[in-house]
């Protein structure tokens, strides 16, 4: 077996999000600039975990996309696929968090240097190193950069990478629904692992029932795993002919949502390096789901994701100590991602 030089290669958005950080004596709501993006959540989840890994997007050669480099090359994320717009600027994200920890978000995006990626700016010889390629839907918004993940996407999957996707639909972003129902189903149609909420799911199906909603995916598209987050039912794991549900972790702590959905799928990921994707069994997704659940709860306690992702030992830990406590402190009752 050849062996790679990434273990996983994400590609698409890295931005900043402007958090909600209380008020200035004036009572002016106060902004916290925390990097963000959905792809490179994922890849500081599997950093901390130990996995090489490696970054394809664009930035603005800016304030923010400086800064943005500067954050990746600190927490060891290859950055030599991270292009530098001189003309266009990075994309902000104005993140507006509700009374149950759920969010709302403003893009400032019309365009961003996320946008300006082109075919030609991908390198070939870094998507030929990966084991697994993760990408999703907003880097498929608009013609250009959806040509360019279309095409790494491809390249990666014939250089025998794993495919990952996460659709993590904003449906502000797109000039119609219809165009973001194509691009999922290409996401669908060519990956490997799939991970889709529970909003997502009924919305591509038709289907509130997700048994139904998961049979009519694997009806028309090959795809390995299935992780579905469910809101206040947990999380689940679909592989070949075994589903397994898990609980989520909630803590009174809670601050923001940001970022959760994102930690997981870092997680299930490193649990798939780990054990392979070709002999799964019900005990092994059990773990993966539950370490995974375990992490997503740390960071919703944080602001921020992509500077603060919790380690193993303090994933393990946690775990540990939500089941010595049985439920005194810590509730399993909803989801928060």
């Amino acid at each position: 077996m050849v062996m790679k030089k990434f273990d996983v290669i994400a590609l698409g958005e890295l931005l900043i999000d402007m958090t909600d950080n209380g008020s200035s004596s004036q009572g002016n709501t106060l902004f916290e600039a925390n990097p963000g993006g959905a792809p490179c959540n994922v890849l500081a989840m599997l950093t901390k975990l130990r996995h090489s890994t490696g970054f394809i997007g664009k930035v603005g050669d800016d304030l923010f996309g400086r800064k943005l480099r500067e954050v990746l090359r600190e927490l060891g994320i290859d950055t030599s696929n991270l292009c530098m717009d001189p003309e266009c600027r990075t994309t902000l994200a104005f993140v507006e968090t509700k009374a149950d920890g759920d969010r709302d978000f403003s893009f400032y995006r019309n365009p961003g240097a996320d946008m300006q990626l082109k075919k030609s700016e991908i390198q070939e010889e870094m998507l030929a190193q990966a084991e697994i390629f993760h990408f999703g839907t907003l880097s498929m918004t608009h013609e250009g950069v959806r040509e360019a993940t279309r095409y790494a996407a491809a390249y990666a999957k014939a250089q025998g990478a794993l495919i990952s996707f996460d659709p993590n639909i904003r449906e502000p972003l797109w000039d119609s629904m219809d165009t973001a129902r194509e691009q999922v189903e290409y996401g669908m149609g060519i990956c490997d692992i799939l991970k889709i909420s529970d909003n997502e799911i009924a919305w591509f199906t038709g289907e509130t029932d997700y048994d139904r909603a998961v049979a009519k995916i694997r009806e028309k598209y090959p795809v390995s795993l299935i992780l579905l987050s469910m809101g206040k039912s947990g999380s689940r794991a679909y592989y070949k002919d075994i589903c397994v549900d898990k609980s989520a972790f909630v803590q009174n702590g809670t601050i923001e949502t940001t970022g959760a959905g994102d930690t997981f799928m870092g997680c299930m990921l490193h649990g798939v390096l780990e054990k392979g994707l070709e002999n799964l069994n019900q005990e092994d997704l059990e773990e993966m789901l539950e370490f995974a659940n375990a992490a997503a709860s740390i960071i919703t306690t944080r602001k921020g994701a992509l500077r603060v992702m919790p380690g193993e030992a303090e994933i393990r830990r946690f775990i540990s100590d939500f089941q010595s406590q049985a439920g005194a402190d810590i509730k399993t009752e909803d989801n928060l991602y």
